[in-house]
């Protein structure tokens, strides 16, 4: 059996071009279905445990997919955004704790959260250094946005506009950091929080003013006395809140009507749970109140159902690709019938001969094999944080 299989490695190493064209071919064939249930299975556990932990959600009537996704995951919201006082009345009907989450703008590339201290404590969340957030104008960075920002407690991260002609729709707003969070391989990690009424102020909904009597400044004003001063439009709102300003913040209108994106619902028990949906499910106003698991397990069907597909897909080339590979060895053992010969004319028995030959066979798939160990060793090490990211 040593003899044959150097006969076989032998052969293979000479002809090393045709070896690697089949060791590739044959690797990749059995990579692609692998790999696609390995991201599909992992993907899908990432998915559901996001959701699972995540008892209810209140938002807008529309895509039940479009609200999940945003509220779990902090993708933009695909549909219009709730009034503030259906937080209140979710709170008023003592069935569930209320958390609202806004979820319009960044920092950079990072979401800003506006919701409530009542979130880290819902997620388990877990401080490295600092502390929540406790007035206007504070925030709690996620581990890897402290990152990626480049910021850390006592520092200080500057919201972007929502868009390139958002000239008067947002105003960009220095933010202090207080708090950097522990690390949860979830989205919290992406995320910059801050208190729900901070992401007003972004939004415009609330501002301070300079205190015009202490102006230096005569171009922004059009009178002024000891005790009174008229503005004129030149005077700006603050992009910082700091001790000295933030009494002059106030809010224009009823804050009941502020914008929020979804609300999870936490209910106190099963049966609080079910009378809350009860009641929103018969209500013929604009909001809807959704259960992230049953949404997701109906995305992730779907997604299963693609996979599938895709797996069968790769299933048939790999049964033409292992036809190919037996039609080259079938070939190449009529075009080596001289070299086969001349193994019968120095004494080889045909089931040394036949040996040699399956040994070919055998030593090019154990080495695909091999090579797709090699593979999906490498996806495990890169490609499945680069998946949780991309889900992140």
């Amino acid at each position: 059996m040593n003899h044959s299989i150097y006969l076989a490695w032998n052969y293979l190493k000479y002809h090393w071009g045709k070896t690697l064209l089949l060791v590739f071919a044959i690797s990749m064939v059995i990579f692609i279905p692998t790999a696609l249930n390995l991201f599909a299975n992992r993907g899908s556990e990432r998915m559901m445990a996001r959701a699972v932990t995540t008892p209810l959600l209140a938002g807008s009537k529309g895509s039940a997919t479009d609200l999940t996704l945003s509220s779990l995951y902090f993708r933009d919201p695909g549909i219009p955004p709730l009034e503030y006082h259906e937080v209140k009345a979710i709170e008023q009907e003592g069935l569930a704790t209320a958390i609202p989450l806004h979820i319009n703008y960044r920092v950079k590339t990072q979401p800003i959260i506006g919701t409530s201290n009542q979130y880290f404590g819902f997620r388990n969340t877990q401080f490295r250094e600092g502390r929540p957030m406790a007035v206007l104008g504070e925030c709690v960075l996620g581990a890897v946005a402290a990152e990626v920002l480049g910021a850390e407690v006592g520092d200080a991260v500057i919201s972007s506009p929502a868009g390139a002609f958002d000239v008067a729709g947002s105003f960009p707003l220095k933010m202090t950091v207080v708090g950097v969070l522990e690390q949860t391989n979830t989205p919290d990690d992406d995320a910059v929080f801050t208190d729900i009424k901070t992401t007003w102020v972004i939004s415009g909904k609330a501002h301070g003013h300079d205190d015009l009597t202490t102006v230096t400044s005569d171009s922004l004003l059009l009178s002024r006395t000891d005790s009174i001063a008229v503005a004129s439009k030149a005077v700006l709102s603050y992009t910082e809140i700091t001790p000295e300003n933030i009494n002059s913040f106030h809010f224009h209108g009823n804050p009941d009507s502020y914008p929020v994106n979804a609300v999870i619902a936490v209910p106190k028990d099963k049966k609080s749970e079910l009378i809350l949906r009860g009641r929103y499910e018969t209500q013929g106003d604009n909001v809807q109140i959704v259960v992230p698991e049953l949404v997701v397990e109906e995305l992730l069907e779907t997604v299963v159902s693609i996979k599938e597909i895709l797996t069968l897909a790769a299933v048939s080339i790999g049964l033409a690709t292992l036809v190919i590979t037996l039609l080259v060895f079938s070939l190449s053992i009529r075009l080596r019938k001289k070299e086969i010969q001349t193994l019968r004319y120095i004494g080889a028995a045909r089931g040394r001969i036949t040996a040699v030959l399956s040994l070919e066979i055998l030593l090019v798939f154990a080495l695909s094999l091999l090579l797709t160990l090699t593979y999906l060793l490498v996806i495990a090490i890169l490609g499945i944080p680069l998946l949780e990211k991309l889900i992140h």
